[in-house]
């Protein structure tokens, strides 16, 4: 039975796929210039190289914003059964938070939540 329904998903899967790509080839525009296949960046045309090195810490905070930010997804089922579990719920959140302020200190304190 699962399999059957296993299959039946990566079927429709790839018919819904295929069919969106042929529907946009078919229908879509195409106008194909020198000036679309440029780079471009809010407007204004690009001058020298495209490929800049960029500093490692943009993509360790972005890293940590994302970190931050899913963590505190996992604290709403937290909230939903709090009733229900009472003082071992509050005893699990409460090591869960201090992780986090750790995890928070350690990267203040290495400088990953500095631009520059």
């Amino acid at each position: 039975m699962y399999f059957t329904l296993l299959i039946t998903v990566i079927l429709t899967a790839v018919v819904l796929v295929l069919g969106a790509y042929v529907i946009a080839k078919l229908i879509g525009p195409r106008s194909y210039n020198k000036v679309k296949g440029e780079p471009f960046e809010c407007g204004i045309p690009t001058h020298g190289s495209s490929w800049i090195p960029v500093s490692i810490g943009y993509y360790l905070f972005a890293i940590l914003f994302l970190i931050f930010d899913i963590e505190t997804v996992f604290l709403y089922p937290w909230a939903v059964v709090v009733n229900e579990y009472g003082v071992m719920a509050i005893a699990s959140i409460g090591f869960f938070l201090l992780v986090l302020v750790f995890g928070l200190a350690y990267a203040w304190r290495k400088g990953a939540l500095e631009w520059m």
